[in-house]
């Protein structure tokens, strides 16, 4: 964080940068706690902030909260987090949409709210699968939310994007029970999923009830208006989710959305589906 210094005869003040009006640190893997100030130094500067470890055991995830001035712009809070690269990285959260039926796309909002930061602190440790020079941003896109069977209770299937700055990104489809941790879907890499210009997202995947049942779960973004397993699992299912007893393991199965529009979306995998 910069800093200014005003001197006279009698005391030095160091005065924040213009532009910045606060700036703290945090784990987020731990979404309870409160954001930390830095250490500063007599002379402004403040002590170097905390990276994650790159290798060995993910303990904790320090991510650095910045809020602007508004005597420069809006008071804007933002999250930044470190990949080993020579910027850091922007994280963001896309929550799921408040209510029922047809809403509007929502942009991503700024992971610093309780809803971001429950969502970050389960994925924040997978973030080193997504480093490297050209990731400018992460965000998480909590697409669509199911009830799973057999008394599973409610399941949040969520879209983690890394973009590049040329435009494409990898990303790690997740569903995450409301007991136990989330479970991977499928990844894909250099793909336009789940960004700007890849908004209509179908997933599936294999899940086993707390009665021991097996069975193929899918779900898919807010146009999705139906849903089609055919293969070893032959299901159909109006509005975005699908749940069907599952067949047997690694059989294939294909998934097909429909969506309002007459279009159609098949599964995304780690080959970077799921074209309209």
């Amino acid at each position: 964080m910069a800093t200014a210094r005003a001197s006279s005869a009698r005391s030095e003040v160091c005065v924040p940068a213009p532009w910045i009006a606060a700036a703290g640190t945090r784990d987020l893997l731990r979404a309870g706690e409160d954001t930390r100030p830095p250490a500063v130094a007599a002379d402004g500067v403040t002590a170097p902030v905390e990276v994650p470890a790159a290798t060995g055991a993910c303990a904790a995830w320090p991510a650095l909260e910045v809020t602007s001035s508004a005597r420069i712009v809006e008071a804007h809070a933002f999250v930044l987090t470190d990949l080993g690269a020579l910027t850091p990285v922007h994280l963001t959260h896309t929550p799921l949409p408040d209510g029922p039926g047809a809403v509007p796309a929502r942009q991503p909002r700024e992971a610093t709210g309780a809803a971001a930061r429950a969502a970050w602190a389960p994925t924040a440790c997978r973030l080193r699968e997504m480093g490297g020079d050209a990731v400018r941003a992460v965000n998480i896109w909590e697409f669509a939310a199911s009830d799973l069977p057999d008394g599973g209770g409610r399941a949040v299937w969520s879209c983690t994007r890394a973009s590049g700055w040329a435009g494409t990104g990898d990303v790690l489809v997740r569903l995450g029970p409301a007991a136990g941790p989330p479970q991977d879907v499928t990844r894909a890499r250099a793909t336009a999923a789940c960004g700007r210009f890849g908004r209509h997202v179908l997933a599936g995947t294999r899940w086993r009830s707390p009665a021991g049942r097996w069975y193929l779960l899918a779900a898919g973004s807010r146009e999705v208006a139906g849903i089609t397993a055919t293969g070893a699992v032959r299901a159909r299912a109006e509005g975005r989710t699908l749940s069907a007893p599952a067949g047997p393991e690694g059989a294939a199965v294909s998934l097909t959305a429909r969506l309002a529009g007459g279009a159609a979306v098949t599964a995304l995998d780690d080959r970077g589906g799921g074209r309209d």
